[in-house]
């Protein structure tokens, strides 16, 4: 079986992203740099469309480590959650 990753996901999904990160449980993540960017859960994702929507979505916090973000409550708190449909 293939690593499950977020390009991977991003392609089967076809959901766009320039850039795409994946975590099994959707609440520490590398930080986005290239838009639109998408950060995927075991469930579903979010789509940032744009850098300022990203940097204005206040569950996405950056640190204590410059290169890690963390959403408290997972990605699927996150108003614009989608939902991913298993049969692909």
């Amino acid at each position: 079986m293939k690593k499950l990753t977020g390009e991977r996901l991003n392609a089967t999904y076809k959901v766009g992203a320039v850039q795409a990160r994946y975590r099994k449980d959707g609440v520490w993540y590398h930080p986005l740099n290239k838009f639109p960017g998408a950060l995927f859960e075991g469930q579903g994702y979010i789509l940032f469309k744009t850098e300022h929507d990203y940097r204005a979505c206040y569950r996405v916090k950056k640190g204590p480590d410059a290169n890690h973000i963390h959403v408290h409550s997972g990605i699927s708190s996150i108003p614009g959650y989608v939902k991913l449909a298993r049969n692909q």
